[in-house]
């Protein structure tokens, strides 16, 4: 009786295929926004979809045409509502399986594509000038973007051009220097940019101990796949930022090792644990 007022009067492989592609597209949407203050929203246009799907069922005219107007001026808020998600999703979707993501392809090369990469010695001055930052309590935001182009952050900045060096990268993020607010850019063994303005995060589960630098750094891993490296200027302490998950690094070879799994095609990232606890010194 119940599946006959949904529709189902023979429950069949197509019925139950259908089922299982709606609950898995809501729970997609509901990981999208799990924790961001869409989540309620969501939940109150889900209600009015199942009421209008009762109400139709039932035949109930007037209220199935006033569920209906809406549901359609709902459609409309939704996007504009949940555009961060939305956008957020389909830059994912295209770094994952777009041309972005698939560099040795003919339109790739067409296009000019290409996945941004760092050698081994890039690496090693990058985590030389965190470590001494760290000591000294500089506060620096690094971003180190992959597939997903950051031009548009890097447009936000000053344009470098350099060579990745740790002088250059310590003297970028010195307290008296007018390019250390904001973060810097380092692309194919390349600074790109430095003082660019990063988005915020708009979560609210963010540790108490978390400042602007820490946010800037979560905002950008969610909207690419860009590495992010913080070091924090009141305890010295370096944390690694991927896909919004935060690891704290305890010894700057850990930081390496996150770093160089990153940067090799062929090794998946392993993001470590989230941070939770105190701000620790680097040793």
């Amino acid at each position: 009786m119940l599946l006959a007022i949904f529709g189902f009067l023979h429950l069949g492989f197509i019925d139950i295929l259908d089922i299982l592609m709606v609950a898995f597209i809501i729970y997609i949407i509901f990981h999208w926004i799990k924790g961001s203050a869409a989540m309620n929203i969501f939940l109150a246009l889900l209600l009015l979809f199942v009421v209008r799907v009762i109400v139709a069922a039932l035949n109930m005219k007037m209220m199935s045409a006033l569920m209906g107007a809406l549901l359609d001026v709902g459609l409309l808020a939704l996007i504009i509502i949940f555009q961060p998600e939305i956008r957020h999703f389909l830059i994912r979707l295209g770094s994952s399986y777009g041309i972005t993501g698939k560099t040795d392809n003919f339109l790739g090369k067409l296009l000019g594509v290409k996945k941004d990469q760092m050698g081994s010695e890039s690496v090693k001055e990058i985590t030389e000038a965190c470590r001494s930052m760290s000591e000294q309590k500089t506060g620096a935001l690094i971003v180190i973007p992959h597939k997903t182009p950051l031009d548009s952050i890097a447009e936000t900045g000053d344009r470098i051009d350099a060579n990745v060096n740790k002088r250059l990268i310590m003297n970028l993020f010195f307290k008296n220097s007018p390019l250390h607010d904001g973060a810097v850019i380092i692309s194919d063994d390349r600074i790109v940019a430095a003082r660019c303005t990063l988005p915020m995060t708009s979560r609210t589960d963010i540790p108490a101990n978390f400042g602007m630098r820490h946010k800037a750094a979560i905002g950008i891993s969610e909207e690419s796949d860009a590495d992010v490296i913080v070091v924090s200027e009141q305890t010295g302490e370096i944390v690694f930022v991927k896909d919004g998950k935060v690891t704290d690094i305890n010894n700057i070879n850990e930081l390496k090792l996150l770093l160089g799994n990153a940067l090799e095609k062929d090794i998946k990232y392993c993001p470590g644990r989230d941070q939770t606890d105190n701000d620790k010194k680097i040793p």
